[in-house]
Parts: C-alpha cells; structure tokens; sequence
C-alpha cells in the first residue's frame, strides 16, 4: 500500500461498487475484504481500480460523496472515453458535463481523452480558451470537436 490511499465511505454499497470498479477497469482486483460475520455483510475492504489502491468502508447513511472529489480516468483515445462512459451509464451513472459522470454508488468520475490535456496545455492560449469553450459545452468529451475548436482558434 502507498503511504496516502483514498478511503471511500459507502451506505452498504462497498461490495457491489467494488464489484463494478473492478470487472469496468483494468489492473483491479479486490486484495481484502472484512465481513461482519463468516458470511456477513462486507464491512471494509482494500481494492484496486486501474492500478489505484483504495480502501472501503461500509459507514452507513452518514457520509455520502460530492462532486468536490472526484476520480480523474486518462483515456488514450475517443475509443476508450467511450467505452468507459458507455459501461458507467449502462450501469446507472448520472452524466453531468465536461467529462463528467457519477457513477450509481455517488462517485464522480472524469472521463478524459488524452487529446484535451494535451490541447489545454498549448501555449497559444486563444487556442486554449477555444479548447476550453467548447468543453464547457460538452456533456461527454468529444476529441473531434476539441480538435475542431483547436484548429479554428
């Protein structure tokens, strides 16, 4: 384990959001599990989401997440960006906008194309803020109309 692991709070939720996390990423694995009981509810666990190690707990209705954390996913291409997207919504994810979407258990995800980070990072900024301009207006990210924002900047 790394010296500092996001902990992640769930209602009753861990095991079926562990369940998800690992069969929707690649490089998971649920590494630990403590149930209440032999055969008992999941009360804690350690798991890993696309190489990330995260620790889980059960707490109750008493915490919930906010889109002030968030779990940023670096995508190669459009490809990829879809295909995750796809599985969180077939799942129940709720899509907000500029890439992002909170997936059925509270968490927020940020589907990003490695194309945007990329353009953002320009040093012309009227391309920049063109980039910008155009996600702000995006529900899903979509590399084309980046590019196209890009390129008319």
């Amino acid at each position: 384990m790394s010296k500092v692991t996001p902990f992640l709070m769930f209602n009753d939720q861990l095991e079926a959001a562990m369940a998800f996390y690992t069969a929707t990423f690649p490089d998971s694995e649920i590494k630990n599990v403590a149930r209440r009981g032999e055969d008992g509810p999941v009360t804690s666990a350690e798991f890993v989401v696309g190489g990330q190690c995260f620790m889980g707990y059960n707490g109750g209705p008493y915490f919930t997440f906010s889109q002030g954390f968030s779990l940023f996913v670096d995508c190669k291409d459009q490809e990829e960006v879809d295909e995750y997207w796809n599985k969180l919504v077939s799942a129940g994810a709720t899509p907000s906008q500029c890439g992002w979407i909170t997936d059925p258990f509270g968490v927020t995800w940020q589907i990003v194309p490695r194309r945007f980070m990329e353009l953002i990072g320009d040093k012309n900024q009227k391309k920049v803020k063109a980039v910008m301009e155009a996600m702000m207006e995006m529900v899903k990210l979509d590399v084309a109309a980046l590019e196209k924002a890009y390129d008319g900047a």
